[in-house]
């Protein structure tokens, strides 16, 4: 069957058009980030849950993702609305997302059997509407522009912004926890990061409405035929398999962030210094991050912040024991290098998908989106997962009150959840990284 002429956007996108498609990364940075902070202590230091089983509760939710993002990915493909194939998917599942978040810390705190089924329940609300606005909204840069560069520089203004709603919602979250005490505290959170996510999804969605989209032929056939076309394309395979090791261990990084500042640094806001410093650095380096990429290529820009990443990981093994300001600056090397590992490879994804399009005459850019982010989602849920369960091996203690003396095993497993856990999954991403070559491919044309 003869390939549909496509009907490609010009090259270069305008300002407004940037920062309109940045707006969504609150939304996405809000709830991508704040489960994985708090969600775990608020089981285990709040309800009383068991960490073994804390950890179980948070991963199940987004485990149910990992098959929801395709099916999301194919149905946005297929989708005919005249109002475009991705953004009507925005307004509508981004305000059911800031609704079920509202809800999520506002059940009972006991009995603990119905506090945690309340939790469960509501987060996999939270799921399935997220998957239903992160899919599309991921597939857009795809559609929106053909030119290598551009999709660089679109990332740029992506994870600025999105490191600015890390920083906001992340840092922020514990203050107001703290603030309004034991009983209000993670309701007023729910609260704030649900009105986030609802600017970051209303942005998206209004800042690209004059953004014209490419209208390549739906591809044919079944999701199960989609999937196979997919998993055929080794640049996508090796890309998919680094980011999520990656995402595994800013997983396991995030969850560890409070334990870390409460049991090792003593708490008084140690969390959030640990945190802003995670994540400030991308508000400065992500612009010189896009001048590595178009100078030297998108994969060197990876792999050189990947080694940061790793590098920084590993010293704070050592930082944690001397003080909070020797770990908020090794944490901060993590931070340049997260901003790397964010943006390029944001930015490589709609090449691969682009390239998929360019050479059958078929969009599945949703399906090579639902693939790319059921395995973000699993490796942002296997992350917190993995990490309580080192806290498990280490005989941490739960309790209500988040104030129970913990064993030295049980800070060591902390620090070592926190540091040299990332640091080996990264190290493994750097050697299946040196495999891609579709920067090659396109520097050769």
């Amino acid at each position: 069957m003869a390939a549909a002429p496509t009907s490609r956007p010009a090259a270069g996108l305008t300002r407004a058009a940037r920062r309109g498609y940045g707006l969504g990364s609150v939304a996405t940075g809000s709830f991508g980030t704040v489960p994985g902070l708090l969600l775990l202590p608020y089981l285990t230091d709040r309800l009383g849950v068991a960490a073994g089983l804390a950890g179980l509760v948070v991963f199940l939710p987004k485990a149910w993702d990992v098959l929801l993002n395709p099916v999301a990915g194919r149905i946005s493909d297929r989708s005919t609305n005249p109002a475009g194939r991705r953004r009507p998917f925005l307004i509508r599942s981004g305000s059911l997302l800031a609704l079920a978040f509202a809800l999520l810390f506002a059940g009972p705190t006991s009995p603990t059997g119905l506090a945690t089924t309340w939790v469960v329940v509501l987060f996999l609300a939270c799921a399935t509407a997220y998957a239903f606005f992160q899919v599309p909204y991921v597939a857009m840069p795809a559609e929106m522009t053909d030119d290598y560069d551009e999709r660089t520089r679109l990332m740029t203004w992506r994870v600025a912004i999105l490191a600015l709603a890390i920083l906001v919602s992340g840092g922020l979250s514990p203050i107001i926890r703290d603030a309004l005490g034991p009983q209000w505290g993670y309701r007023g959170v729910g609260l704030f990061v649900g009105a986030l996510i609802l600017v970051g999804t209303v942005g998206a969605w209004w800042g690209t409405r004059h953004t014209p989209m490419s209208r390549a032929a739906t591809a044919g056939g079944s999701l199960a035929d989609q999937l196979r076309v997919v998993a055929a394309s080794p640049h996508f395979r090796v890309l998919l398999l680094v980011f999520v090791l990656q995402a595994l261990a800013t997983g396991a990084m995030l969850a560890g962030v409070d334990y870390v500042a409460r049991v090792l640094l003593g708490g008084g806001g140690a969390s959030t210094v640990l945190f802003v410093c995670f994540v400030a650095p991308a508000l400065l380096v992500t612009p010189l991050w896009q001048r590595v990429g178009e100078a030297r290529g998108k994969r060197t820009g990876y792999l050189w912040g990947s080694v940061l990443l790793l590098a920084g990981a590993a010293a704070t093994l050592v930082t944690v024991r001397i003080g909070l300001a020797a770990a908020a600056a090794t944490v901060a090397v993590v931070g340049v290098g997260y901003a790397a590992c964010q943006m390029f490879p944001l930015a490589m994804l709609p090449d691969v998908a682009a390239a998929d399009t360019a050479a059958t005459g078929e969009d599945r850019a949703g399906t090579y989106t639902g693939v790319w982010t059921a395995g973000e989602t699993l490796g942002l849920a296997i992350g917190p997962f993995l990490y309580a369960g080192v806290l498990a091996l280490g005989g941490y203690v739960s309790s209500t009150d988040a104030a129970a003396e913990q064993p030295d095993s049980a800070q060591t497993a902390i620090a070592v959840g926190f540091t040299v856990v990332p640091a080996i999954l990264v190290a493994v991403s750097l050697v299946v990284l040196r495999r891609y070559r579709l920067d090659e491919e396109v520097a050769a044309r």
